[in-house]
């Protein structure tokens, strides 16, 4: 009989459901929250990190398969946690994610502007923010033709960005004409950067991509003391002088306190078309020897593939299309929601008191 079933007798149930990035159950490590039964509904708020991760819509799935083994509809809600102040910073945007590179060249824009796409078409709803001040190219790699339009909300007048494939795109590169030279010293792209941060008004998003400037100048550290970054991705490619650029560029971001979710190394393999036969035209294995020295997460490889390039002049990424590099893109998007994901839990968990840590 379904009235029978308690709120504890479903977390009795519950706790045969294991998370496999945590290595214990879900109520062990407080993904369920709140947990209540009526009217054979059981009603059940999770700890969800990140909309549209892979590994927690499985969680949810298997939260729903044991609430309808017990006889019971289920009605799941998700509240991500944000770092502390982060609503005031930037109400209505849930995660943050830089991306970041050791030098410029080696498609830190590109994997931007795809992550950002690809995580739109899981389904998110996505932001990018172009913070690259010498050389702001998003708006041309996602397709963004029309200027920011400025409308009045709550008295004061914002910054409303455009929207291409489901990505509303902010560029410094508004701010500035298509052909004119960005020369400004840091304290300049300081405050335009901190300017632009405050002006635009973001509906909602479940992501804030942000496209940072190679290295680790004062653009980097105006991003990291002002915007509440949830994690950083880094890009690089094989070659020793860019993983070199790249290990020095990490620091920064334990100076700031800021997660890295891992590494992406692009570029890794070229393909003929005419020969089929594979070219390793700058190297092949740099990323993953970074990711095992820094005791990073290693999500992936990029093939060094003409379709990106035409995407991204095109204003169509990749992601959107088809073939084994769009695929490969896709799946990026889905590990980087996946990490985002399991930092939050992970930060859960640690604050979750276990029954024996409790004074009598």
């Amino acid at each position: 009989m379904t009235d029978a079933i308690t709120p504890d007798d479903l977390r009795d149930r519950l706790s045969s459901i294991d998370d496999p990035d945590l290595g214990d159950d879900v109520i062990s490590t407080g993904l369920v929250r709140e947990v209540s039964v009526g009217d054979g509904t059981a009603s059940i708020d999770l700890a969800l990190g990140a909309v549209h991760s892979p590994t927690e819509e499985e969680l949810a799935d298997d939260v729903r398969g044991a609430v309808r083994e017990a006889g019971l509809d289920p009605d799941l809600s998700a509240t991500p946690e944000r770092k502390p102040g982060a609503e005031q910073v930037l109400p209505g945007v849930d995660a943050v994610i830089a991306v970041a590179s050791g030098k410029g060249g080696v498609g830190k824009s590109t994997v931007a502007s795809n992550l950002a796409a690809g995580l739109a078409d899981r389904g998110a709803s996505v932001g990018l923010f172009d913070a690259d001040v010498y050389g702001p190219n998003a708006p041309r790699m996602l397709g963004v033709e029309a200027a920011p339009e400025i409308e009045e909300i709550d008295g004061e007048k914002r910054l409303v960005p455009p929207e291409s494939h489901g990505v509303e795109v902010a560029s410094v590169g508004s701010l500035v004409g298509d052909d004119d030279p960005v020369i400004w010293r840091g304290p300049m792209a300081h405050s335009a950067l901190t300017d632009l941060f405050d002006d635009v008004a973001w509906t909602g998003l479940d992501y804030l991509v942000v496209d940072l400037p190679p290295g680790t100048g004062d653009v980097q550290m105006s991003v990291l003391q002002t915007l509440p970054v949830t994690g950083a991705l880094v890009v690089t490619t094989p070659q020793a002088v860019a993983t070199d650029d790249t290990r020095r560029s990490m620091r920064a971001f334990g100076e700031f306190d800021t997660p890295v979710l891992g590494v992406v190394e692009n570029m890794r393999t070229f393909v003929c078309p005419d020969c089929e036969s594979a070219h390793d035209v700058f190297g092949a294995g740099g990323g993953e020897e970074l990711a095992d020295e820094t005791g990073l997460p290693y999500l992936g490889s990029v093939p060094l593939d003409p379709a990106v390039r035409e995407g991204g002049d095109d204003g169509a990424p990749i992601v959107l299309g088809e073939g084994e590099t769009a695929e490969t893109f896709r799946n990026l998007a889905g590990r980087v929601a996946d990490k985002v994901g399991l930092l939050r839990r992970h930060r859960r968990m640690k604050n979750v008191a276990r029954p024996e840590e409790v004074a009598p």
